[in-house]
């Protein structure tokens, strides 16, 4: 739920929490009180009982619940954090059924009778304009004639479904609903099927048994079993189902899709599974979502499945017309028995390295300042804080290194180390203690529900395991498992468990693998459904997952960690940032949400109103996991301009986290905000100003995420500062490794070393031709070497970089000076996926092999000027012989162009592939082509070409040959 940094006037919001627990340990401290073992995990361990006087899992009311299952679940790793929790954890004791349930397109509510379900279509905005929402709303109750049930319990799940059950003795109902899922699968005994409406349904198609019916402006198909029929009497619809026991419901796009809704209305959705491949080699996350069918009736497999907008922009899979509304936008129709996304990843950097962005006197007095603290934990206790404080000193460590201050360096470490050995090991207190009821490991001292309600675990235990990537970056022997680091992974554990076997915790607690990214409370106990507000420490978890995976040679964890980092990454952009502009109603009127709720999102947090924190808590902490945000650098613009509009034009609170924000879009303009105002602030309580005059200072020198170029390590990224790209790489091997980026360029990196090198590179080439020298490394073995200089290669005859030129020629160098080719209008008529007068571009006699797991990129730089309303779109064809029959066509959706003059970057990875043809194999004496059109609009637009090296901004196509 994560109201987890309740400050100023929240104080008395922390009065009554602490009553409730009161409460609540007056209730069950007495069944706690025996003493609690260690259960041993390397050097450390848990307690295998919580300690006296603390909580557990409890209601609103302080008393104790346990997870309300039938027996068919009994014993199994309860989902908590999830959609659907408020099902299994009863939040409120008058209510054994469920709070409002999203599962888009749908919206639920468990009854006494049954299963309400809504479809809203229009959101509404609070009076104040804060928050949308597309709430509940009733359409019909499904359930069994007679049904009277004393409460809801669940029967089963999967990974995105759950299936809820109702039994009153004499009837009985269960019903499978799950995100994505246009459809109620149902199987009902001791009655008919009951279908009650919130208004006198409109009929318009009645098959027998099957029916179409309109209600609230909603279309539904009611599907009973063949040979049976609908009875249709005012609002209440009844079908006996002749000695069979299911039925089926779904929400229809349009009356006319039943025909095909009525195909899969018998094939029952019966678990749902998601798996993920992550391809170093060439930069992309592959994630696999399938659905397994079971007919009720006939031979039928397979569905149909909703997608997301973070999914339906990934997928190559063929999807049909029809779409729905909802809080996240557009969900799109995929007909079948599953999907799959292809996503490109971004490298996580364990710390920025130095690039001489520093006065280092400067530095060094301020890290010190840190260092010699009285208490550097600033009186932290909690799960929380203690974890904030650990990731403030983590980040210190790496500068310390880099400024040759080692027994700096040694000291943090120490801290470090010390803090989380106290809380890994297992006795006294601090302690983290295992809950056998709900599955879950809770640390003690808990703060804001981490305990009682199950909040935020992902938030709080990201600072431990982040604080221990940075421990194993310097120690590989204190994160050993059978040191300290079996501790680490059982905290991952807990909230990210992928183990089906592991029946310890359940699978992936706190991440929706549908949704894209995770939920904060516990017991999704809301009217509005779960929520989650601070994505920023969510990735904040994956990436401490990747660091920590990567630093102890877990590739495992490691793959996991870059699932969840590049999921919630591309959830994160569009649902909390709007950063396409097309989730948020145009009447909430905000460019950023502080927190995402099931039903919609709001301009808020749970403890102020402030603009800098509403914006804020969606940045913090600030570190070398924070590169996401870069990949969208407009709507880091975005986000900043509302807040100045909204704060009367200054940052006040939070200043270094936004001055960081800003810096991943504009390092210049953070750097002048530094400058300006480093001599007055208070820092946030999880960050220094050592680590912000590090981070703005090199950033300032670096430039900016180049999100098109990947490279084949996790722990890798490219930044761009005009025409300067400085690569940047981590190695935590115990052997040198040459990390190859998918711009050709090639960097080696010393064993457990940072390396970076700075130059104005040609794309494919093999170095720099003028590196910058990193400041002297101290004399650690983890300092940041900077590489000899090599030679720029020349073009090569044969290549995989080309570059726009005027005329319609493609080249392998780049031109001799910028010009602008002009992209006719669309004449107001959409051209969405088909060339109109498009400008093209060509190269012939290529010879390549292809690339393995590599794929199609390109850059081009586009100008609208002030015009409104246009969206250039490209294709690209090979011709893999040169005989003149094209062999695969990728089609990319189209870019839309800003009405402010001035280029701006359409990009394969973040535009995506709507749709492609044919396959890919070898070249030989191939063509290449790239065609850019108008797909919208009534204007025309300006494409770059011919610009030469030093310029910048080069429009270019990368094929996936060597």
């Amino acid at each position: 739920m994560k109201d987890r940094s309740l400050r100023g006037a929240a104080a008395a919001a922390t009065a009554l929490a602490l009553a409730a627990a009161a409460a609540l340990t007056a209730t069950v401290g007495a069944g706690q009180a025996a003493a609690a073992s260690t259960v041993p995990v390397g050097l450390g361990g848990y307690a295998d009982t919580r300690p006296a006087g603390t909580v557990g899992p409890g209601n609103s009311d302080g008393a104790p619940v346990t997870p309300k299952v039938t027996p068919n679940a009994a014993g199994k790793a309860a989902p908590t954090n999830d959609w659907w929790s408020s099902l299994i954890y009863q939040r409120y004791a008058g209510n054994p059924y469920s709070e409002n349930l999203y599962a888009h397109p749908f919206t639920f509510k468990a009854v006494a009778s049954g299963l309400e379900v809504g479809y809203p279509t229009t959101p509404t905005v609070t009076s104040d304009g804060r928050q949308y929402d597309h709430s509940h709303t009733r359409d019909l109750t499904l359930g069994v004639s007679g049904l009277n049930s004393p409460d809801t319990k669940v029967d089963g799940w999967s990974d995105w479904t759950v299936t809820p059950s109702w039994s009153d003795g004499a009837h009985a109902l269960t019903a499978t609903i799950g995100h994505g899922l246009p459809y109620v699968y149902a199987h009902a005994t001791g009655g008919a099927a009951q279908i009650t409406t919130a208004t006198a349904p409109t009929v318009f198609a009645d098959q027998g048994n099957v029916l179409g019916i309109t209600v609230g402006g909603h279309h539904y198909g009611l599907f009973a079993p063949s040979g049976t029929d609908w009875t249709v009497s005012g609002s209440s619809l009844s079908a006996a189902l002749g000695g069979k026991d299911y039925f089926s419901v779904a929400v229809l796009p349009s009356p006319a899709d039943l025909a095909l809704f009525r195909t899969y209305a018998y094939s029952f959705v019966t678990d749902t599974r998601v798996g993920w491949d992550f391809q170093p080699s060439a930069g992309t996350l592959t994630t696999t979502y399938t659905a397994t069918t079971v007919p009720q009736e006939g031979s039928q497999t397979g569905t149909l499945l909703a997608l997301y907008r973070h999914q339906w922009q990934a997928t190559a899979d063929p999807l049909t017309a029809l779409t729905y509304t909802s809080p996240r936008g557009e969900m799109k129709v995929r007909q079948g028995g599953g999907f799959t996304t292809v996503q490109r990843t971004s490298g996580v950097l364990p710390s920025l390295p130095d690039a001489g962005g520093t006065d280092r006197a400067q530095l060094t007095a301020l890290l010190r300042a840190q260092a010699d603290a009285a208490d550097p934990f600033a009186g932290a206790t909690d799960t929380y804080w203690t974890g904030k404080a650990l990731g403030r000193l983590a980040q210190l460590v790496p500068i310390a290194d880099q400024l040759g201050e080692t027994a700096t360096r040694d000291k943090l470490l120490g801290l470090i180390k010390g803090k989380l050995q106290t809380w890994f090991r297992g006795t006294g207190s601090p302690v983290f203690a295992y809950d056998s009821t709900w599955k879950t490991l809770i640390g003690y001292p808990a703060s804001y529900g981490s305990d009682a309600e199950l909040n935020d675990h992902h938030f709080h235990y990201a600072y431990f395991i982040q604080a221990a990537a940075t421990v194993a970056r310097y120690d590989t022997a204190w994160a050993a498992d059978n040191a300290w680091g079996g501790m680490v992974k059982l905290l991952a554990k807990d909230a990210a468990n992928t183990d089906r076997a592991d029946t310890r915790f359940p699978w992936l607690r706190s991440f929706d693998p549908y949704a894209g990214h995770a939920w904060a409370s516990g017991h999704a106990g809301f009217a509005a459904g779960n929520n989650q507000e601070s994505s920023s420490e969510s990735l904040n978890f994956s990436s401490a997952l990747v660091l920590y995976g990567a630093a102890t040679g877990d590739t495992t964890l490691r793959d996991l960690g870059v699932y969840l980092y590049t999921t919630e990454a591309n959830a994160v952009a569009q649902y909390w940032f709007d950063a396409d502009h097309a989730v948020f109603p145009a009447s909430f009127g905000h460019d950023t949400a502080g927190m995402v709720w099931g039903s919609g999102a709001a301009y808020a947090t749970w403890w102020t109103a402030s603009p800098g924190m509403i914006h804020g808590i969606n940045v913090l902490p600030v570190n070398g996991g924070s590169l996401y945000l870069a990949r969208r650098q407009d709507a880091v613009r975005a986000n900043l301009a509302e807040l100045r509009a909204n704060n009367g034009g200054a940052l006040t609170d939070w200043r270094d986290l936004l001055w960081e924000f800003e810096a991943l879009a504009d390092p210049a303009a953070a750097k002048a905000d530094w400058n300006a105002g480093n001599a007055g602030y208070t820092p946030e309580e999880g960050e220094s100003k050592a680590h912000t005059y590090h981070w703005i200072g090199n950033l300032a020198v670096l430039g900016t995420l180049d999100p098109a170029t990947t490279a084949d390590s996790p722990t890798a990224a490219v930044f761009t500062n005009g025409g300067t790209r400085t690569h940047v790489a981590h190695n935590f091997s115990t052997a040198a490794r040459t990390i190859r980026f998918s711009d050709g360029y090639t960097l080696t990196v010393p064993a457990r070393s940072t390396a970076s090198e700075r130059g104005s590179f040609q794309d494919g080439g093999s170095g720099g031709t003028d590196p910058s020298p990193s400041p002297s490394p101290s004399s650690s073995p983890t300092a940041s070497p900077t590489p000899s200089p090599s030679p720029t290669l020349p073009p090569p005859s044969t290549g995989n970089t080309f570059y726009l030129q005027p005329g319609g020629a493609l080249s392998t160098a780049y031109g001799s000076g910028a010009a602008a080719d002009t992209v006719p209008s669309a004449g107001g008529a959409n051209h969405d996926g088909t060339p109109y007068q498009a400008k093209v571009y060509e190269i012939r006699n290529v010879n390549g092999t292809l690339r393995a797991g590599g794929s199609t990129g390109f850059d081009l730089f586009l100008d609208a000027g002030t015009a409104v309303a246009l969206g250039q779109q490209a294709r690209v064809s090979y011709d893999l012989t040169g005989d003149g029959s094209i062999d695969r066509t990728e089609t990319y959706r189209y870019f839309a162009t800003d009405p402010v003059t001035g280029w701006e970057r359409y990009s394969a990875g973040t535009a995506g592939l709507q749709s492609a043809t044919g396959t890919l194999g070898d070249l030989a004496h191939g063509t290449v082509r790239i065609e850019v059109w108008s797909a919208i609009g009534n204007g025309p637009a300006q494409l770059r070409v011919g610009a030469a090296q030093a310029q910048g901004s080069a429009s270019v196509l990368r094929i996936p040959f060597d």
